[in-house]
């Protein structure tokens, strides 16, 4: 396990040496890339996030739905209507990764 989990932190830094490159002349300063490079972490984060946000609701829903067959339209109105909430989240961090470049 502990093998896996080199792996995967070396994997994520050579992906992520590019981000770090320098550009051409006169590209950016450093505070661009530290303000680029804190919104892309921010993104990858907010999407993970999310990701689990949203296995989870869809996990307690279904299991809802199994257990109480006669309040399914609540529970799928209440269902898609929390998945709309937690994916604006993943949106609106990434309309922020875009205004920050």
């Amino acid at each position: 396990m502990k093998n896996k989990l080199m792996m995967l932190a070396f994997g994520l830094l050579a992906l992520a040496s590019p981000m770090l490159a320098q550009g051409a002349a006169g590209a950016g300063s450093p505070a661009d890339l530290n303000r680029k490079a804190a919104a892309y972490i921010a993104m990858g984060i907010a999407a993970g996030l999310c990701g689990i946000g949203q296995g989870r609701a869809t996990a307690s829903a279904a299991e809802a739905m199994a257990r109480n067959p006669g309040a399914i339209a609540a529970i799928r109105v209440a269902l898609i209507l929390g998945l709309v909430l937690i994916e604006s989240l993943a949106l609106y961090t990434l309309v922020i990764t875009f205004i920050a470049q």
